[in-house]
């Protein structure tokens, strides 16, 4: 049965009478089995009186029962800020992650949004600390290697966090994961740069081509299970046109672009029937945004050459944002969530292209063929 007075303590509450409330509610803490609300509330009684040891112990009796309760742990970053401990940042952030869905009350949201500000400081504070601690042992490192180094320190803080493969038909265990791969893994990237202006010439040719097929980026049955893309299923604003198409040249826009043509032959694309290699120019209209989402497979690996680039276009994968720039081209993993945004009044166009993932031997990229080209759930091209 619950003590009866902790039931009067809500009326001495209710009558503007905190004093007695919290006399009350010590003295039933002393004889009753309290569960969290009610350890809550004392904790709110003694903190409001300036006992701020007593709240911080009363809240910790709290999470001793639920140790993931946001209020608790709310409660428990503002009692050791009062207090001038260092350690409220963190308690913050531990707060912040338990939150709960949906709108806060109106008397929550400012102190949320403090606590919020409160650990971002926190963050880059202990950031800057790793950092500075790690100075000499950084700047040893390859660019690749200081790259992966300054991530671990921004993990370590959680300001980001890691992202995974998670293709959405085929895994090949094994193969390293990045958000974009390093340069020096791919010697033919220096060589396309070098062509950008005459790819977008064969480009501007294609587009005006009265035979050219521009067709919708994303075009598969509504009633698939694929609803990460939904938005921009058949849509005509974000279209391509396609020179190979799951291993298919399309001769219909190739024979506009030789030179094109002709660098493919020096990728390692995937020769994979259904499948791939693939090819085409990538059209994003403008003010238009691409949702997050993840590609089909791990075994190959994406790479843009940008032709058109508006300002206030950008493309992120895992935690990793940046802008395109013109002739400047890079491989990623598609299999890492990533999103992309036209937010100019131009259009975007990208040449984008697959290749095979360098960790796979050609033992292995001949295994993953016979395999994928078996399967009675080939996913496509890119």
């Amino acid at each position: 049965m619950k003590d009866p007075r902790i039931a009067e303590a809500d009326r001495a509450l209710a009558a503007r009478d905190p004093a007695r409330a919290r006399a009350l509610m010590e003295a039933a803490a002393k004889q009753s089995v309290f569960g969290l609300d009610e350890w809550r509330k004392l904790a709110s009684l003694r903190r409001a009186s300036g006992d701020l040891a007593g709240a911080l112990a009363a809240t910790r009796r709290a999470l001793t029962i639920s140790p993931l309760d946001f209020f608790s742990l709310l409660s428990k970053g503002a009692i050791l800020e009062q207090m001038g401990d260092p350690g409220h940042g963190e308690v913050f952030g531990q707060a912040l992650a338990q939150q709960p869905a949906g709108g806060l009350p109106d008397a929550l949201k400012a102190i949320v949004a403090h606590a919020e500000a409160v650990y971002r400081g926190y963050q880059e504070s202990l950031e800057r600390d790793l950092a500075v601690a790690a100075d000499q042992a950084l700047a040893a490192l390859s660019p690749l290697h200081r790259r992966h180094a300054e991530r671990f320190i921004s993990n370590t803080t959680r300001r980001t966090r890691p992202f995974r493969s998670e293709p959405t038909h085929f895994h090949y265990p094994g193969l390293l994961e990045d958000e974009f791969h390093d340069r020096a893994a791919f010697p033919w990237l220096a060589r396309w740069e070098a062509l950008t202006d005459a790819i977008a010439e064969e480009f501007a040719t294609v587009v005006a081509a009265e035979s050219a097929e521009l067709l919708p980026y994303l075009n598969y049955s509504e009633d698939q299970p694929l609803a990460q893309w939904r938005a921009l299923n058949k849509s005509r604003e974000w279209t391509a046109i396609h020179l190979v198409q799951r291993g298919k040249v399309v001769e219909a826009n190739a024979r506009h672009c030789p030179r094109t043509m002709a660098f493919l032959h020096e990728v390692p694309q995937p020769n994979i029937a259904g499948c791939g290699g693939n090819a085409m120019f990538s059209l994003l209209a403008a003010r238009t945004r691409i949702p997050p989402h993840v590609g089909v497979a791990n075994f190959r690996l994406v790479a843009h050459l940008p032709l058109v680039v508006p300002s206030d276009c950008w493309f992120r994968v895992g935690e990793t944002t940046r802008p395109w720039q013109r002739g400047e081209a890079f491989v990623f993993d598609d299999t890492i969530e990533h999103e992309a945004a036209n937010d100019s009044d131009e259009l975007r166009v990208v040449l984008i292209i697959d290749c095979w993932h360098p960790g796979l031997s050609e033992a292995e990229r001949a295994a993953v063929s016979a395999i994928v080209a078996a399967s009675p759930i080939v996913a496509g091209g890119l």
